[in-house]
């Protein structure tokens, strides 16, 4: 792909390619792969597009096709939500990790829209209870939503991409609708408090349970993907970091680095270690209504810190 002309074409949509592609796999690594074979494609058959359409379109028909085929090839990804009820309990014991279940990944904000402009506007089609609702659908009632709720394309237009009538693409329309409404999974998230951040990573750094507790809402919910247990509720989760992460207050055992991820503040969790380092733990992205925390995703996966571009040692 070292045509000049055509990188140039391609270019200004590539972010917005990989923002789909995620949306429809719920992994950053299995978009880029998707991104990456679209482009492939695309370059192979530049020469013979008509332009009928406009390049966005074309590249989206492209990219489309490409998510169709690895999400029929493979398990949906999932939340812990997703697979069992929460516990109310934040002493109960901790199931063992299932590194073998297809969990949902988060998204660094830079990945898919560098500008802070572009954040706003993608922030609640990235948002991870967003995308684990859509994991739910078929995977062409789930491009058909997006391309046409999401990308803003035409019934017409989808029914192309699809290879549908735009009767079969508005029955389907109906049903993705409907069935993301009512997943459990799906919240209504208004707005984003950028504050909480940092009174979040001094509370946690600290082990502040009072100061924590402050910050989380009354319904507030902790999933820790590989862990298939959650915590739903403001007592079961002050609970869990009481007995586990900060039962000991104060001790500096843990350092946080502010990130983005999925349109929302995030944080990188480092553990120390006995050399007194500290070393990666989780990417934790934190969900806000009203200036309170709703829900925090603590995605427990130290390889993640290198699509993150942060430091692999505090």
């Amino acid at each position: 792909m070292a045509d000049p002309e055509f990188a140039a074409t391609v270019e200004p949509y590539r972010r917005e390619l990989l923002a789909h592609c995620y949306r429809m796999l719920g992994s950053y690594h299995d978009a880029e792969d998707a991104v990456q074979e679209a482009l492939l494609r695309a370059w192979r058959g530049y020469d013979r597009f008509e332009g009928r359409s406009s390049v966005r379109t074309w590249l989206y028909r492209i990219a489309t096709r490409v998510c169709l085929t690895a999400a029929n090839s493979r398990e949906r990804r999932v939340l812990p939500a997703g697979i069992g009820a929460p516990t109310t309990d934040g002493s109960a014991p901790l199931a063992a990790r299932r590194p073998e279940v297809p969990w949902l990944e988060p998204i660094p904000d830079a990945a898919f829209a560098p500008d802070p402009a572009d954040v706003v506007t993608t922030r609640e089609t990235t948002r991870l209870a967003f995308v684990a609702a859509l994991q739910s659908l078929p995977a062409r009632q789930r491009a058909a939503l997006l391309l046409r709720d999401v990308v803003g394309l035409s019934a017409a237009e989808v029914a192309e991409q699809l290879d549908l009538s735009v009767p079969a693409v508005t029955s389907a329309l109906q049903r993705a609708r409907a069935q993301v409404e009512q997943h459990p999974e799906e919240v209504v998230v208004a707005g984003v408090d950028e504050s909480v951040l940092d009174k979040y990573v001094a509370a946690f750094e600290q082990a502040d349970l009072a100061a924590l507790a402050a910050l989380l809402r009354r319904d507030v919910a902790l999933q820790m993907p590989p862990v298939p247990t959650w915590f739903a509720g403001r007592d079961a989760v002050l609970g869990f970091f009481a007995a586990r992460p900060l039962r000991v207050p104060g001790d500096g055992g843990r350092r946080l680095l502010a990130t983005r991820a999925n349109g929302c503040p995030a944080v990188a969790t480092y553990v120390r270690q006995d050399d007194g380092t500290y070393a990666p733990h989780s990417i934790q992205v934190l969900e806000t209504i009203d200036g309170q925390i709703a829900h925090i995703y603590a995605f427990v996966d130290p390889e993640l810190f290198g699509v993150f571009a942060l430091p692999p040692r505090l």
